[in-house]
Order: structure tokens, then sequence, then C-alpha cells
């Protein structure tokens, strides 16, 4: 009877813990980027994720805005700080800020933003981390092949080699 009652309650924890991607063991240095940019003192001025990072159809990948949305308010805030004259003469010159990606998908797996998040009931932090709580973000959740089949099977996904993975 102890032996199964340990078993369900580690199979209970970790489908609880397949929920989220795991944390990486060792954090890679976040990439430079051309403007420093504070996720955390955005949200906390009342940004949501989906505002700056849509998914338009077909929601294959979460976007990044361009300058105009940042503009919105830096038109009038902080407008003496040399960061956001930098970030005024990308606005200037063509409305993108040459941001260096954090997370990549291999280009033969298929993604899509959309499904996890509307479909799936997938928080943006279960596959990037507490980006809320950032002032610099780096790849902090493992985003391997083993890491998203966890999860898969946590949460009933497919598990076919061809949901993911273009055929050979």
């Amino acid at each position: 009877m102890r032996k199964w009652l340990a078993i369900m309650l580690a199979s209970v924890s970790s489908a609880a813990l397949a929920q989220q991607l795991p944390i990486l063991k060792r954090l890679p240095d976040p990439p430079e980027q051309p403007i420093p940019f504070s996720h955390r003192l955005h949200v906390s001025n009342g940004l949501k994720c989906a505002e700056c990072h849509p998914a338009p159809d077909p929601g294959d990948f979460a976007e990044i805005v361009g300058t105009e949305k940042c503009m919105a308010c830096h038109i009038a805030i902080k407008t003496g700080s040399p960061l956001i004259q930098k970030l005024a003469r990308f606005h200037k010159e063509d409305g993108e800020v040459p941001w260096e990606p954090v997370y990549l998908v291999a280009d033969y797996v298929f993604f899509n933003h959309r499904v996890h998040t509307e479909k799936a009931g997938a928080k943006c932090q279960d596959c990037h981390g507490p980006v809320e709580e950032r002032d610099v973000l780096g790849k902090e959740r493992d985003i391997s092949m083993a890491a998203c089949m966890s999860c898969h099977r946590a949460k009933g996904g497919s598990l076919e080699c061809n949901y993911c993975h273009e055929p050979r």
C-alpha cells in the first residue's frame, strides 16, 4: 500500500511539473540587444504579452511589433534618454529594432503559438519562463524535443513524429 501511494504521488508530481518546460541546467548568456528592454518594467505598466508579441494568422509565430507601439508612449516618456533617442532613430529609419532572438525553433519543426496558447491553454511562461519578472531576457527554459514530448505526454498532445516534424 505504501509503495503504491509513493508511486501515485510521484506520478502526480511529475505530471504537475511537466506542464511547464524544465528550467535549463546551465543558463546561456542572454544575447546582447540593440536597446536594453525590461519586460518587468513594461508589464508593471500594464502591457500584456500579446500586445507586443501578437501571433497573426495562422498563428505560427509570436512576432515583435514594430517601433510604432513603443513610440505611442515614448513620444512623451523619457524622451531625453539616449536609449529612447536610439529607439526613436530606429523608428524613423525603418520602424524596426534589430532584436536578437532568444528562443529559436529549428526550421524542420512545426510550432504554432496560437495552438499552444488558445487550444492547449499554455501560458507564455510555460515555455519562456517568468518573462514578466525579467529586466534582461535570456533563454531559461528547455525547448528540446524531449522537453516538448514530456509536456505533450502530460497534457495529452500528439506524439506522432509528423505532428511536429516535416515528413521525409
